[in-house]
């Protein structure tokens, strides 16, 4: 597996990392314990050293099957887990808003590290940014916890611009997590280039737009109450059929590379910057070889032109989240 660096930091990973929320969270029922252990150190095995969790997946599960399974790996991974939600008293998944107080996020560092079964959390990400706590103040406790030896690097999710500018000039963030893909491109409007000026390394999530952009998925996709896609208006029946164009582009391409479309996507975001490492998440064994084989799909100029050009004719239907939810990010 190829290896790239989060920018200018020294934290090098696998180019393509490891999504872990669907295993414990928000895809329906969680999966077999057993099962995605095997999955996790199968995908060391097959030389990826970048996984991400976050308290609030499960709560508290995703990181404690994280934990365990990449126990005997100590040293050859890296783990990224995040704080800023005010998780339910009861322990039931979700959150009731966002909570990025000092107290809050050392204590979150504390139980992370336990749960993780770490003595420093590798990339601590500001899961989303908390309008009540100035961003200077987040990061100065984040710089207290490097200082502390308890977090090696700082991380922010779905910031603006401006608030990473302001946070970096605090503790040097080494890596931004947001949304990217073909069907939401967003950051590059103004992160990408700031994250490239600051020398910091981005981590799009949901790479294959949440399974759609596989192409193993039609307007007629069914999905449980207890998978969020359910709840998303990209998903309604009339925003999948409308958003095929997309898949079809992929398909195309994918043809003519003797690749699949999965594959094509996240070829396309390793294509576009060095310091991109995509983390698409699987709960099947297939499917991490089939993503994994992404790094080795070289897309040329033309075959980037072409994608380029037909995108730009295809208009993306649906908000990626409900309202509510989409206020917390900064894009």
């Amino acid at each position: 597996m190829q290896k790239r660096k989060l920018g200018k930091s020294n934290l090098e990973v696998s180019a393509l990392g490891l999504g872990c929320m669907g295993m414990s969270f928000s895809y329906g029922p969680p999966k077999d314990k057993q099962e995605m252990i095997s999955l996790l150190r199968g995908a060391v095995e097959r030389g990826i050293t970048f996984f991400d969790t976050a308290e609030v997946y499960g709560p508290f599960t995703n990181e404690e099957l994280v934990g365990e399974a990449l126990a005997p790996f100590k040293g050859r991974v890296a783990i990224a887990t995040k704080f800023g939600f005010r998780l339910n008293p009861d322990g039931s998944p979700g959150f009731q808003g966002l909570n990025s107080t000092p107290e809050r996020v050392k204590q979150v560092a504390e139980d992370s590290c336990k749960r993780l079964r770490v003595d420093a959390i590798d990339l601590f990400y500001q899961h989303r940014v908390d309008p009540d706590v100035p961003i200077e103040e987040v990061a100065g406790t984040v710089k207290d916890l490097i200082q502390q030896g308890k977090v090696k690097h700082f991380g922010m999710s779905e910031a603006a611009a401006k608030t990473i500018r302001r946070a970096h000039a605090v503790q040097a963030v080494t890596a931004v997590q947001s949304e990217y893909s073909l069907w939401f491109r967003n950051p590059e409007k103004e992160v990408l280039p700031t994250v490239e000026e600051l020398g910091i390394g981005f981590v799009p999530y949901s790479p294959l737009g949440k399974g759609f952009l596989t192409g193993a998925m039609t307007e007629n996709a069914k999905f449980e109450s207890n998978d969020f896609r359910s709840r998303l208006p990209r998903f309604t029946p009339e925003a999948l059929k409308a958003n095929q164009a997309l898949v079809d582009l992929l398909g195309a391409i994918a043809h003519k590379r003797n690749a699949t479309p999965a594959q094509v996507a996240l070829a396309w975001l390793l294509a576009q910057k060095p310091w991109i490492v995509p983390i698409p998440g699987t709960t099947k064994l297939h499917r991490l070889d089939e993503n994994i084989g992404a790094v080795t799909v070289d897309l040329t100029s033309d075959d980037l032109r072409d994608i380029e050009t037909a995108a730009s004719g295809i208009t993306i239907e649906g908000a990626r989240y409900p309202e509510a939810i989409e206020k917390m990010t900064g894009l």
